[in-house]
Parts: structure tokens; C-alpha cells; sequence
């Protein structure tokens, strides 16, 4: 038997030889078939900027304010002994209905006294001017006549005056905003009774920023009001729901304000309670927050460029002839919510990348629809030249 030293060795041996054929099977191998490395340009969606004319709008926002409104005051002392019972917070009256009644019985008894002192001057004054032509009178005594003639003729106008200011009533259609006064108050010259206003005529005051004068023409004060203003569209909430009203700029407010060197627009909409068949808009009650959009001037030549493909503020990435990237940096016209504006003859390019890239970088190469369908050469020939650099030699 051999000894434990002996089958050592031999297992070794054979482990040797097994690692020997083992390694020279793997260098005897053949080498694997290198295939070039495919390097494919990413695929982008374009949008080919075409110059087209825009008329622009320029947004605002308001509240809704009656062009007329009133506050009732008492012009003579009294108790309010009638009320109209659409004399209420909400209540419509019309031009020359009667809203209240103060007392009148110490009113009509001034115009009695006053006529019946108007009568005797009368009197006096033609018995004065009989005696006077015949010689018996003279022309101071004539004079003092006709002069206290005239003090009760004037006594009369104003107690006939006071008598019809114990009736309240407006020359104009309108709601009742507030009411304070109630039946059976005494009120003195002064006292306020309630307020209300109009409903023929409303207007929003919209603030515009200088720069956005250059996209609407105003009715300006420099120019005497000769500048016919803009339609604008007014969206608000109504009973829940979404409305608009058509309404018109009237006249812009002369000055600047101080605080936020804001321009004032006013916009007029006609009959907004359409209570005379004016507005088909449905109701646009004072105080409603409103926004506007004013139509502005139309300009050609313009290109829109989507506000979410631009970068940075003001740098837009384009394709260029040889479907390439280009960042270009361009001064805009105008923005707003949607758009970016800018005159087409500053775009040196016209296709804008509308695909989100990772990592775009100025000059990659990129495959727009087109070269999906028709591959362009110059690409394919830049990716056989960087698989051919990434091949090594086989050994």
C-alpha cells in the first residue's frame, strides 16, 4: 500500500496536469466575433416655427362699480311717514317712483302763507303803480312795492321747494344698496336715509402696466376722446358658475398711480342685470371680481413659441439644417400664459426641439421624424466612425 505521503504527491500531480489542460484549452480557444458598437442619435419631436399675424390681448382684472350712485341724505326736518316697499337692501325702483314721504303738513302750510303773502304784495304793488302814474305816489314808494313783490315770490319758490324735497324719489333706475332709515324716524337736514345706484351702466377699473400700452390702443386724454377704445371680454363666477360679458374701454384715467405706476383702463358694460333685454350674458351684479382680456393691436410677422419649451427664461433649442442642436438665446416681443412672441426675422432657425432631453448639449446630434423615415447619411456615417474607434484589435 502506498503511504499517505505517496497519494499526496499524486493527487497533486493529477490536479496539476488537469489545471495544465485546462489552461491551454482556454488560450487554444477561438476568439469571439466582435460586432461594432451601434451609437444611434436620439429622436425628437419638432415644431416648425411659421410666421403668421397675431392680434394680441392684454389681460387685467377688476371690480364691478355702478357709474352712478347716491347717497340719500333728508333735505328738510320731519318724520318719514311713507316708505316704498321696494325701499329695502336688494330693492329695484324705477325713475320717479316715490322711495320715502317726510311729514309735508308744515311744508304745504309755508307755500299757503307764502302764496297768500305773495298775493297781498300783489295788491299793494298794482295799487302802488296806479298811484304812481297818476301823481300821487312816488317812484320809492313804487320801487319798495315791487321789491317786497319780489321777496314773496321768492318765499313762495322756496317754501314750494321744501314741499316737493319731502318726497324722496331718484331720475334714474336703480337698486337699493343699504337702507337707514326706518318708518316713523325724525330726520334732520342731512341725515342719511340709504344709498343706491343705477343699473343701466356698470364699469370696472383695470389696471394695465406700461409696457402692455404698446399692445392695445387706449382713448387717451391727450388725444380729446376722439380714440374709439377696444372691446374686452369679462369672465367672473355667477350663481356658481362660469360667465362672460362683453363690455367695451372707455376712457383710461389721467394719471399714473403712484403706488404700483399703473395705467387705469376703464371698461363699460350696458344694462348688467338685464333688466332691458341689453346683456345676454346673464347678470353681472356690482362687486363681482372679474378678470378682463382687452383686445389689443394685430402685428405680422410673428412666430409663437410654447412657454414650456422655453429654458431659463429666454433660450429656446433648436434643430439645425444638419440635425443638429443649437441653443439660441432670443429677445422676446411679449409672453403670456401660453406663448412666447418674437419677430420672425430674428430666428436665424425654425424648427423648435419639443422633446424633453435628459442632457442636451449644444451641437449633438439629433434624428427629428424626417430622418426616421428617411435616414440622413451624414448620422449614419458618424456612428460607423465612433463604432470602428470603439473597436480594439483582436489578438
Amino acid at each position: 500500500m502506498l503511504s499517505a505521503v505517496a497519494r499526496f504527491i499524486i493527487g497533486a500531480i493529477i490536479l496539476s496536469v488537469a489545471i495544465l489542460i485546462f489552461a491551454g484549452m482556454f488560450v487554444s480557444r477561438p476568439a469571439p466575433e466582435r460586432k461594432p458598437q451601434e451609437v444611434v442619435a436620439p429622436i425628437v419631436n419638432v415644431i416648425e416655427l411659421v410666421p403668421e399675424s397675431v392680434t394680441f390681448q392684454v389681460a387685467s382684472q377688476g371690480t364691478v362699480q355702478p357709474l352712478t350712485q347716491t347717497t340719500l341724505s333728508a333735505e328738510v326736518a320731519g318724520t318719514i311717514v311713507s316708505m316704498s316697499e321696494d325701499f329695502v337692501a336688494g330693492g329695484t325702483f324705477v325713475a320717479g317712483e316715490v322711495l320715502m314721504t317726510i311729514d309735508p303738513t308744515n311744508y304745504r302750510v309755508a307755500v299757503d302763507r307764502a302764496a297768500a303773502s305773495g298775493r297781498q304784495r300783489q295788491i299793494e304793488y298794482d295799487g302802488a303803480k296806479r298811484l304812481n302814474e297818476q301823481g300821487y305816489r312816488a317812484e320809492a314808494e313804487l320801487l319798495s312795492a315791487e321789491a317786497a313783490l319780489a321777496s314773496a315770490r321768492a318765499d313762495l319758490v322756496r317754501a314750494e321747494r321744501d314741499l316737493d324735497r319731502t318726497v324722496v324719489r331718484l331720475p334714474y333706475n336703480g337698486i337699493v344698496r343699504d337702507r337707514n332709515a326706518q318708518l316713523g324716524d325724525y330726520v334732520a337736514p342731512g341725515a342719511q336715509l340709504g344709498s343706491v345706484f343705477a343699473t343701466d351702466i356698470v364699469e370696472v377699473r383695470l389696471p394695465l402696466p406700461d409696457p402692455d400700452l404698446a399692445f392695445v390702443t387706449l382713448p387717451l386724454v391727450s388725444d380729446g376722446g376722439e380714440t374709439q377704445g377696444p372691446s374686452v371680454t369679462l369672465n367672473g363666477s355667477f350663481r356658481g358658475q362660469t360667465a362672460s360679458w362683453q363690455g367695451q374701454i372707455v376712457r383710461t384715467e389721467g394719471v399714473i398711480d403712484e403706488r404700483n405706476r399703473m395705467v387705469f383702463a376703464v371698461a363699460r358694460v350696458d344694462d348688467p342685470y338685464g333688466l332691458q333685454g341689453a346683456n345676454d350674458g346673464g347678470a353681472l351684479p356690482v362687486g363681482t371680481f372679474v378678470t378682463a382680456a382687452i383686445d389689443g393691436v394685430t402685428m405680422d410677422n410673428i412666430a409663437k413659441i410654447p412657454r414650456e419649451l422655453i429654458r431659463g427664461g429666454n433660450q429656446v433649442i433648436f434643430v439645425d439644417d444638419e440635425s443638429q442642436l443649437r441653443f439660441e438665446t432670443l429677445d422676446f416681443l411679449r409672453t403670456d400664459a401660453n406663448y412666447a412672441y418674437v419677430y420672425a426675422d430674428q430666428l436665424l432657425l425654425r424648427r423648435v426641439v419639443a422633446t424633453r432631453l435628459e442632457a442636451p448639449l449644444n451641437g449633438m446630434k439629433v434624428r427629428t421624424g424626417e430622418d426616421v423615415e428617411a435616414p440622413d447619411e451624414s448620422v449614419a456615417e458618424q456612428n460607423a466612425e465612433q463604432a470602428e474607434d470603439a473597436e480594439e484589435p483582436s489578438s
